[in-house]
């Protein structure tokens, strides 16, 4: 694939046969008059200008520079050509000789075999070619995918090349056989990120048409569609696992939501739950290995087993709240942790600040929030306001708005993770999360509101009921 450079962009070095074609024409030769006189055969110039031949030998390179009549600054452009095409031909028989493999994680995986699986089965079989996995920050994402690479590297025996936008990682340590294809990989990201003006050339000489993974983790933006759409068309056995705050809204996109870990209340299960039907619960699981890191003689037990259930229930069954939670009981203990969460879960998050999860859980948090439109904003302050609960008809009477507008909005938030379905007995309910609930009520930073008219999932709420102290109360409660 060659790339020209839009106006302003900087200039993208071509590729030997481009470069070739471009001499060629700019002096009037045919493809049979340049095959005459440089001795090289037209089948050979036709492979090299259309590039099924990407490594042309020294001597071709001299006999074409000849019959081009090139300089001495052109013949130098040539030979530089040749040299990079015949480098990315030696790292694709690399990378297909011996596959890169993902990170490895620096933690363990708790509660995620099913959805490992599903994601496997899709990435694996080319079910799925594009799949966007979303939640809220702090939900466990980087940490799935990492699962779903190593598996379908060990598994299926694919490459696997990775790659975390500044800001993430920090739950793995790199490949380091990786390294040496990181350039092409960090320069596609970015020309499919539109955050810089780099050629994805170097990536499809790279990958071509040999089946290969590729996981953007965390990626800030929604890639640009028409590349992304070339890039899959270019490679066609190419896997791409995006990990991210929101959906990318490309077409033929897999979303996939990553809800947090079970917790007591998800079982149908109260805080006098006992020691052994908590351990079945993963958000139990986790918090426990966390808590035998810093006291490893805790048990759970009768005594113990109210407290942990409360914290994991408080805690959403976020993983990375539950790890921030988790290293405060050098200090703690489990009544005092359950206690501080039960008066001011915000006040937690900021004393957490010092722990080492814990300054990346509030900024996790509120970076989800701020992505949010101002629609969703009003309807937080709604439903925060109260307990967090709603439903479907509570947004209807809130907003005046049409089922299929206010279950767009929910949908939204759904997928943003910041709330969650009630599993009760009844029509719909949802829950915003007890920390987005403390995160959202101490102030987080809005954008400026940038709605048009005629987008009515992002207009302001309208006031076609009051609401006192959250949103009506309806009989689904």
């Amino acid at each position: 694939m060659t790339t020209s450079a839009a106006p302003g962009t900087a200039d993208v070095p071509p590729q030997f046969g481009s470069l070739m074609r471009r001499h060629r024409l700019r002096i009037g030769l045919t493809q049979r008059e340049l095959a005459d006189l440089s001795t090289i055969s037209v089948r050979a110039i036709r492979d090299l200008e259309q590039g099924r031949a990407t490594r042309p030998r020294t001597d071709t390179v001299r006999l074409i520079a000849d019959g081009l009549r090139l300089g001495p600054r052109a013949r130098a452009d040539l030979e530089s050509a040749a040299h990079q095409g015949r480098r990315s031909a030696a790292l694709h028989e690399r990378f297909v000789s011996a596959p890169p493999a993902p990170p490895v994680a620096t933690h363990p995986l708790f509660g995620r075999d099913a959805e490992a699986r599903v994601l496997t089965d899709e990435l694996g079989s080319g079910t799925e070619r594009l799949v966007t996995m979303v939640g809220l920050s702090g939900v466990g994402k980087t940490r799935l995918a990492l699962e779903v690479a190593a598996r379908l590297h060990r598994e299926a025996q694919l490459p696997v090349l990775w790659h975390a936008v500044p800001g993430t990682g920090g739950e793995y340590r790199s490949d380091p056989d990786g390294e040496e294809f990181a350039g092409a990989v960090r320069a596609l990201v970015e020309h499919l990120l539109a955050t810089g003006d780099t050629d994805p050339a170097p990536f499809l000489e790279l990958v071509g048409g040999h089946p290969t993974v590729l996981v953007i983790d965390g990626a800030p933006d929604r890639p640009h569609t028409d590349r992304l759409t070339r890039l899959l068309r270019e490679c066609p056995h190419l896997r791409l696992l995006i990990t991210s705050d929101h959906p990318s809204d490309v077409p033929g996109e897999r979303v996939f939501l990553l809800a947090p870990l079970s917790t007591p209340d998800d079982a149908g299960e109260n805080a006098s739950a006992g020691a052994e039907e908590l351990t079945g619960m993963t958000a139990v699981q986790l918090f426990l290995s966390q808590v035998r890191r810093v006291q490893p003689e805790f048990v759970l037990d009768g005594r113990t087993a109210g407290a942990v259930a409360d914290i994991c229930r408080r805690l959403d069954g976020l993983p990375l709240a539950l790890r921030a939670a988790a290293d405060w009981l050098v200090v703690y203990d489990v009544e005092t942790l359950r206690e501080c969460l039960a008066s001011d879960p915000g006040a937690l998050l900021d004393h957490l600040t010092d722990a080492r999860e814990g300054a990346r859980l509030r900024a996790c948090l509120e970076r989800g929030l701020r992505g949010l439109g101002p629609g969703r904003h009003d309807l937080l302050d709604a439903v925060c306001a109260g307990d967090g609960e709603f439903g479907l008809e509570d947004v209807m009477a809130l907003t005046g708005r049409t089922l299929p507008e206010c279950g767009r909005l929910v949908r939204d938030l759904l997928l943003r993770g910041v709330v969650r379905p009630s599993h009760r007995p009844g029509r719909s309910r949802f829950q915003v999360l007890q920390l987005v609930r403390a995160v959202w009520r101490d102030g987080v930073a809005r954008p400026a509101a940038t709605a048009a008219a005629g987008v009515p999932e992002e207009l302001p709420l309208g006031a076609a009921a009051p609401v006192f102290d959250g949103l009506p109360r309806s009989s689904a409660h």
